[in-house]
Parts: structure tokens; sequence; C-alpha cells
């Protein structure tokens, strides 16, 4: 067995778990002209999403959508049935949805950790308070939480022991070693590109698995924090969640083929790709969005009506609405806030959405939810 990125060791009890071998990886990465043409594609096509963000009049109301779509497309991952439609159209946690609140609880951890990188250096530390927000209610709220496992865990199929299972991760104190050795690598000041880097850190947290719940969310989380921490986007809107959905079984046989075969350039190389899809997709999402709003400001502007402007803004923040809501929002009677609905109807901007056996009328921006959905139904 190749040692480059850690082997098995055998416990007391008889099982093996692998130990991770330091970072960085020794022999060095080796940079062949396919691995040099995808470092080059995924920094161009960043630079360009970067660039398009810098032109929406509203970036951060875009940010705050996308962030909810990826909250959905990682919860997904591991196995929550919620859409981007339910999360938008519940809109908050309730014990009669707990995937939707496992989908708060990600959008409150990922605002939590970019908050914090603003000031606070990126940490074992501030992983753990990352963990702690991630898995704050719900499912996996008692498997401790903000806490590095002091256990024994296992990676494999429903009902698999230590003995059988797919992946054995390091045992506690082998754990410790490497999540230490982790975080000197997070302000190793060697010549890995950044993308390079952040690729290794995110295969080695996985293969470290030092929390009881929730790591495949924190290690997607962690790609978004490096990105943003390094200056790479001036936006946190690159997130690789969809790839891997897309991508699920690739995956985790790269990421098999690092541990057993210490073949870091092949799973480097993956995730490069998809650093390069992501941000096509991204920036697609973004300019899709622009032309949406160019299109239907120009007929609203025929309206020349200011509550219709601050309507329709306030769509792309809450794309299912009522009556009511608009008659709250705008501070205008319901004659009024009905009459501007009934015009988005008749222009195209919403669509009747009333559920069945439901009095009051709901109505949807179905466009704009449309060009967010895209990847989500995979």
């Amino acid at each position: 067995m190749n040692t480059r990125a850690g082997y098995y060791v055998t416990q007391p009890s008889g099982y093996k778990s692998y130990k991770p071998s330091k970072l960085p990886p020794n022999p060095e990465i080796v940079y062949d002209a396919e691995m040099m043409r995808l470092l080059s594609e995924a920094d161009r096509k960043l630079g360009r999403l970067d660039g398009v963000t810098q032109i929406l009049s509203n970036p951060e109301l875009f940010v705050a959508m996308y962030v909810k779509k990826e909250a959905v497309l990682s919860s997904q991952i591991e196995g929550t049935q919620a859409s981007l439609s339910d999360l938008l159209e519940i809109g908050e946690y309730s014990e009669k949805n707990v995937d939707i609140g496992e989908i708060v609880n990600y959008i409150g951890a990922l605002k939590y950790g970019l908050e914090r990188i603003q000031e606070f250096p990126l940490s074992l530390r501030l992983l753990r308070e990352i963990h702690e927000k991630l898995l704050s209610t719900g499912r996996g709220s008692e498997r401790s939480p903000g806490e590095f496992r002091n256990s024994q865990n296992w990676i494999g199929p429903k009902g698999c022991t230590l003995q059988n299972a797919t992946f054995v991760p390091p045992s506690v104190q082998d754990m410790k070693e490497a999540l230490s050795d982790l975080e000197m690598f997070f302000y190793d000041n060697s010549d890995i590109p950044i993308l390079v880097k952040i690729s290794i850190i995110h295969a080695q947290f996985e293969t470290i698995h030092p929390f009881l719940d929730g790591n495949g969310r924190m290690g997607r989380l962690l790609i978004t924090f490096l990105l943003c921490q390094k200056q790479i986007l001036s936006q946190p809107l690159l997130y690789l969640s969809y790839y891997f959905k897309k991508n699920r079984g690739e995956y985790y046989d790269s990421l098999m083929t690092v541990r057993e075969k210490g073949d870091w350039e092949s799973w480097i190389k993956f995730f490069l790709q998809g650093i390069a899809e992501v941000s096509d997709e991204a920036t697609n999402t973004a300019k899709d969005i622009l032309v949406l709003k160019t299109y239907y400001e120009e007929k609203l502007r025929e309206l020349n009506n200011v509550h219709s402007t601050r309507l329709f803004e306030y769509l792309f923040e809450e794309p299912f609405i009522n009556k009511n809501k608009v008659k709250d929002y705008l501070s205008v009677s319901y004659p009024t806030a009905s009459k501007i609905v009934d015009e988005f109807c008749e222009l195209g901007i919403l669509r009747d959405y009333t559920p069945r056996q439901q009095r009051n009328k709901a109505f949807i921006f179905a466009e704009y939810l449309n060009i967010l959905n895209r990847g989500t139904e995979l």
C-alpha cells in the first residue's frame, strides 16, 4: 500500500483505522500538462464569475439566494428531501419539517463562518464553533455539536460495523495529531497554488472525519471559507455541492484512491474540474438573473409606480408571496396590494400558485425560481 497520503494501523481490539500522513504531500504534487490546463481553466473561470457578480445591482441579494441553494444541495447529499422551493415557501424551521430545519442550520453556520473569518483566522476552534451552529437543532443535535469526537467512527452502508466498514477514519489520538497538522497547513507558506491547497485540505478533512456527525457538510463549508479568506472571490458564490452531488460516485472513489494509492493528482484534477464547471454554472445563473431583471424592469417603467418597483425587488428575496404579504411589505391597503399583484400576473412576473383547499391565493415568481432551481433536482 502506498503511504504517501497515509496508512492503516491495527488497533488493540483488532480493527484497522487510517493514519493520515503529514501535509503537504510527499513526494510533492506533480504538475503535468493536464493539471496545468485544469488549474488555468479554474482560475480563469473563477475570475469570470467574480467579474459578473461585480455588475449585479444588488449582489448581496443574489448571494443570499445562492447560499440557500447551496444549503439545499449540501443537505440533499446527506439525505434530506427538501427542495429550494420548499425552503423558500416554508421559510423557517418547524418540528414538522426536520429537513427544512437542517437546511436553515446550514445557512446559519455558513453565514456565521463567513462573518467570523473577517476578524478571526480559520482554525480548529472556529471549525468547532461553526459545527455547533450546524447541528444546533434537529438530527445530529445529540451528537456533540461543536466538539471533536472522543470515540472511533466509521463510514459505510447502513448497519455495517467497524470490521466491515468501507473506511475507518483515524483513531482519536491519530485524529488529534492530524487535525493539528491540518491547522498548520492552513497557513503553510509553500508555493502550492491556492486551489490545489484547498483541494488537499478538503480531502484531508474528510479523511480525518473529526466529528461524530456533519463531516460532509463541514468539509464543503470549509471550501467556501478558504476561498473567501484567501480573497479568491469577493462574494461567496462558489459552492461545489452541485458538482459533488452530480458526480457522487467519482467523488467518493477519488477520495479513497488518495487514501489507498496516494494518488493526490487524480483527486486534485477532479476537484479543479469541479471548480471550473461550478464557476460556469454560477456565472450563467448570475447572467440569466440579470437578463430577467432587466427585462421586467423595462416593462415596469411603463407603470411608473414606486410600489411596483419595490415589490419587484422584493420578489428576488421572497419569490413566494400572497396579497396580504404584499400589503404588509409595501404598507398599502389590501385593494392596492391586490391591484399590484394582478398587474404583475398580467405582465407574466407572477403566476397563481395556490395549493388545493387553500382559501388565500398564493403567487410565485416562477421564472426566477426556475433559474435558481437548475441543478437542485439531480
